[in-house]
Parts: C-alpha cells; sequence; structure tokens
C-alpha cells in the first residue's frame, strides 16, 4: 500500500509539472464532478428487478418520492452543457485565430466522440441479437437496450449545439428560455399537443449553452451575475414546484405523468440556471483546490476518458445485474423493488461493485475514446501534455462526458 501510495505521488507530481500553466483546471474540475453526478445518478436512481421472468426497468424516486431531492444533487446536464458551451465557444475562437477552416475545426471535435460511440452500439448490437436468439424474453432486451441508449439522446443535442457554435454563441439566454417558457404555457396551460413539448429539448439546453458562450467572452468575471443567476434560479424552480405543479423530481420517474427532463421543462431550465450559477461561484475554490497534484491528477485522468465512463456506466451496472441473476435468490439492492431504505442502503453496498465493473470496460474500450496507447516509455508528462492548453480547443471527448 505504501509503494502504491508512493507511486501516486510521483505520477500525480508528474501531470502536474506537466499541464500548461494557462490551462483552465476549475473547467476540468466542473466536468468531471459533473460525469461523477451522472454516474452515480443512475446508479442510484435505476433499478433493474425481476418479474415474469425477465427485467422491469423501475426507481426508488416511483416507490419512495420523499428522495427527490437526491435528484436536485445528481442531475448536472446543465454544468454540463455550460462547460460545453464555453469551451467550444473558446475554442473556436482560437481556431479562426488561427486561420483553422470550420470544417476542420468541427470535424476533430466530432471525430474522437463517435469512435467510441460506435463501439458501444456494435457491442450491444451482437449483444441484443445473441440474447433475443438465445430465448431471451423481448421485453428484458428491450429494457436493457433502452438504458443504454436512452443516454445518447444528450450526444445528439450536444453535437447539434457545438456544430452550430458560431450561430448560437452570441445568442443571449433570454430568448431560449422564453422559447422553453413559451412551450409550457401552451403545452400546460392551453391543452397543447404533447410533441410541442420536444422543441425544449434544444430551447432548453441551448440556455445553459449560451451561458457558457456568454462565459467565455467575460460576461462571469465579477461575481455578482453569477450570484443572480444561483438566486433567481432558485427562486424560480421553488415557485414552480411549489405552485406550478411542476414535478419535484429534477429527473424521470417511470409512470409519472410528467417529466422535468424528458422533454425538458421550465422548473429543469430554471434549476439548470441555478447550477450554473452556482458552479460559476465556485470557480474560485475549485481552482485553489486544483493547484493540489494529487486532486488535480484525478481530475485530468477522469477527463481523458470521459466518454468512456460516460458511455459504459450503464452496462457495467447491468452487467453486475445480470450475473447476479446467477444467485439463487433476489439480491437486495439489486435486483428487489426499492420501496424502502433499505433498499437504499443494499444499492450503496453496491456501488463498489459498479465501479468495479465500470473499470473493465474502461481498460476494455478506453483506446477508442484515446486513439490508442501511448508508447511505452512515455511519461505521464505527455498524458497531462497532450491536453490542450486554455486558449486552443480540447478533444470533444474531454469536454463531453456528457450523460
Amino acid at each position: 500500500m505504501r509503494k502504491l501510495r508512493a507511486r501516486w505521488s510521483v505520477l500525480a507530481d508528474r501531470i502536474d509539472a506537466g499541464t500548461p500553466a494557462d490551462r483552465d483546471r476549475a473547467v476540468d474540475a466542473l466536468r468531471a464532478f459533473a460525469i461523477l453526478g451522472v454516474v452515480l445518478g443512475h446508479w442510484l436512481v435505476t433499478a433493474l428487478t425481476t418479474a415474469d421472468g425477465g427485467l422491469g426497468n423501475t426507481s426508488p424516486l416511483a416507490h419512495l418520492p420523499w428522495l427527490a431531492p437526491v435528484s436536485w444533487m445528481f442531475q448536472t446536464l446543465a454544468v454540463f452543457f455550460l462547460v460545453g458551451g464555453h469551451v467550444a465557444a473558446r475554442g473556436h475562437s482560437s481556431a479562426r485565430e488561427r486561420g483553422v477552416p470550420y470544417g476542420v475545426w468541427v470535424g476533430q471535435r466530432m471525430s474522437r466522440l463517435f469512435r467510441p460511440v460506435a463501439a458501444v452500439l456494435a457491442l450491444w448490437t451482437v449483444t441484443a441479437a445473441g440474447m433475443l436468439l438465445g430465448g431471451a424474453e423481448p421485453g428484458t432486451v428491450q429494457t436493457l437496450v433502452k438504458l443504454v441508449l436512452s443516454p445518447l439522446w444528450f450526444l445528439l443535442v450536444f453535437t447539434v449545439l457545438t456544430a452550430a457554435t458560431p450561430l448560437v454563441a452570441r445568442i443571449g439566454p433570454l430568448w431560449p428560455l422564453a422559447v422553453v417558457a413559451g412551450v409550457d404555457v401552451w403545452r400546460f396551460g392551453f391543452g397543447g399537443p404533447e410533441w410541442i413539448g420536444w422543441v425544449n429539448v434544444a430551447a432548453g439546453w441551448l440556455v445553459p449553452y449560451t451561458l457558457g458562450a456568454a462565459w467565455s467572452r467575460g460576461a462571469f468575471a465579477r461575481r455578482a451575475p453569477a450570484a443572480l443567476l444561483l438566486g433567481a434560479g432558485a427562486a424560480a424552480t421553488v415557485g414552480l414546484v411549489l405552485w406550478g405543479g411542476y414535478p419535484a423530481s429534477m429527473v424521470g420517474v417511470p409512470g409519472a405523468p410528467i417529466s422535468n427532463l424528458n422533454p425538458p421543462t421550465l422548473a429543469a431550465v430554471s434549476f439548470g440556471l441555478a447550477q450554473c450559477g452556482l458552479a460559476l461561484l465556485l470557480r474560485g475554490p475549485l481552482e485553489r483546490a486544483m493547484r493540489r497534484p494529487r486532486a488535480w491528477a484525478k481530475v485530468a485522468l477522469m477527463n481523458l476518458s470521459a466518454m468512456t465512463i460516460f458511455l459504459w456506466h450503464q452496462t457495467s451496472m447491468m452487467a453486475v445485474t445480470a450475473l447476479g441473476l446467477l444467485a439463487p435468490v433476489d439480491l437486495p439492492g439489486l435486483h428487489t423493488v426499492p420501496d424502502s431504505p433499505q433498499w437504499i442502503a443494499a444499492r450503496l453496498l453496491w456501488l463498489p461493485v459498479f465501479a468495479a465493473a465500470l473499470g473493465v470496460c474502461w481498460a476494455a474500450f478506453r483506446t477508442y475514446e484515446q486513439g490508442g496507447r501511448p508508447k511505452r516509455g512515455g511519461s505521464s508528462r505527455t498524458v497531462a501534455a497532450s491536453r490542450p492548453a486554455a486558449g486552443s480547443p480540447p478533444a470533444p471527448a474531454a469536454e463531453i462526458t456528457h450523460a
């Protein structure tokens, strides 16, 4: 153990020394914390229960509504789009200054994104076909495939916004916010068609994305605008939940008549504004914390595998759940109905097992994101130095995680 700590200390020091001095470490820290929020959130609120000879998807939020505040801590998508808008706008500006054509810029950002996605789709296509041919219950296969594919909607939206950065970077957040409010008034106040809500998939996430672009232009150099975002967003969210009829949970709940996330509602967007305000206020403390080599090394390494972690965390949870079916009884916290505090305690004990399975997936598939293994004898300085400086466009996978 002492040798491992010594080796980690040496590695952390080398990563810290190899990081460009102008690297905005707070941005990477926000991204890493958002990754953890997505992963832990999915692992805590997704339950695969045995029913009718197969697996069904439910959530402890459906059985224990008093757990709704948990969703406030782990629903971090607004932070992803805030950071994404900030980095994309800054990267595009840098590319223009260096004479890099738009097609080259956007192509570089997309290529590293789609390689790991292709690996997930290929594996699950083969897995689903094999399960069906092997006699698996179709409902079970559908449940598993849906859990894997449903988070990918985020990547599609993020891809579109990234490609449209030159057009949307200077749009003020009030414009898409007004669209979200108008859609909700039409949908909920005047009985508009349900499909109109899907307009908010673009408009809702454009709000934090444009905030990130404004951040790249220095709009939040002072703390007052960020504090205003936090206060106004929190107050609006509380009002919408208490008096506007919006659900308290900020993630989807199976069986619920209204979801704040699918598609995004005004409550989800106002909550995202509060999250963005808090994230912007935390820049200073995070920057100081990231000056510690051990803390920075963890964040830097997580960002290098952001897409791998995001794409495979659901698969790792499902793999553990499937292997657990070999046990003669349903395992608490894994296959049982999440309707008691005992289930929560048991699920917490499974988190390290999910993490170990995710580690296996990371070892197997990280090369699709990182573009191959470093040459033998290459130092960890190369790992850190390969990350772009603050003024240059970072690799898409290092900025996406994106849940």
